[in-house]
């Protein structure tokens, strides 16, 4: 990922002007270790650091479908360690496309969380959509809302010039261009969908129980004579009534007493159920994507 004295002007440059920085990139771009090594840097250097994680199929703070907020206080960056969010926000996709608003909200609110809670340095991670007209006005709209102090963008082959035309238009944050080197690994299909499935069964191993939901609980509500099979295997928010999502769940349907149960690691705190648009088992294998509408037949 570039040359390593560019790379360690961009940390020098980033971390003399602690603030927002904004990752920019393709799939397999080097984004998130970046961010990790100047959270890394950054705590070390006694900043008070923040990462958001809105790379909501391929995350590493917090499960998939959510955005995660990880303070470094500690400063332990292993796996195991973002795993265990700080806070979460829920978006209900592995996939941007079509949920635009709830990833330009969730990144906005847990990014003005990290400031309220004296965070100098958030480094917020993005996904790798970032073509066309979908993936220039979701960056765009983050960006919009953020006003982050720099923009990274992993440059590879010119991929990310309009995107970043935008943001050095539109914007008044510096913009700072790395190329990806070909020392970046890029990784399958396959190897990124294992990765999610893995990060989805890590979360779910952790004492996950079951129990019954009311019909009543849910965003959005069920209309009347709702068919409960309609939702089995379906991932849910769990939300706390205050903004935050505390965790997810998936939901189980019974047909013999015509129930849902809720499986999760998540037992305390919740007052509602968010519905997310796709379906899983516990193990994190995917069971396909779920388009709401056509589930409850209205727009």
């Amino acid at each position: 990922m570039g040359t390593h004295a560019a790379l360690e002007e961009v940390y020098e440059r980033l971390l003399a002007n602690p603030g927002v920085v904004f990752l920019l990139g393709a799939i397999d771009a080097g984004k998130t270790t970046f961010g990790v090594e100047l959270a890394k840097r950054a705590t070390a250097a006694g900043i008070e650091t923040a990462i958001v994680d809105s790379d909501i199929g391929q995350s590493v703070v917090g499960p998939p479908t959510t955005i995660g907020l990880k303070y470094s206080g500690f400063g332990d960056f292993s796996p195991a360690a973002l795993r265990q969010s700080d806070s979460l926000s829920f978006v209900g996709s592995v996939a941007p496309r079509g949920h635009m608003l709830p990833l330009v909200t969730g990144t906005a609110k847990l990014t003005q969380r990290a400031k309220d809670s004296g965070a100098r340095m958030i480094i917020v991670d993005t996904t790798g959509f970032v073509s066309g007209l979908s993936g220039q006005g979701l960056k765009y709209y983050k960006m919009d809302v953020l006003a982050p102090d720099f923009v990274v963008g992993f440059e590879r082959g010119g991929e990310l010039e309009p995107v970043l035309g935008v943001a050095q238009r539109f914007t008044p944050a510096e913009v700072i261009e790395i190329e990806v080197g070909p020392d970046v690994v890029v990784r399958s299909v396959d190897e990124r969908i294992t990765f999610r499935e893995e990060q989805f069964a890590t979360y779910f191993a952790e004492g996950a129980s079951r129990w019954r939901v009311k019909p009543t609980v849910f965003m959005p509500t069920l209309p009347p004579e709702f068919d409960l099979a309609l939702l089995d295997a379906l991932v849910v928010g769990m939300e706390d009534g205050k903004g935050t999502c505390v965790g997810i769940g998936v939901l189980e349907y019974d047909g013999r007493e015509d129930i849902l149960r809720m499986v999760s690691p998540v037992t305390a705190g919740v007052r509602g159920l968010r519905l997310g648009s796709i379906r899983i088992d516990t193990s994190g294998r995917s069971r396909g994507p779920v388009d709401l509408k056509q589930l409850f037949q209205t727009e």
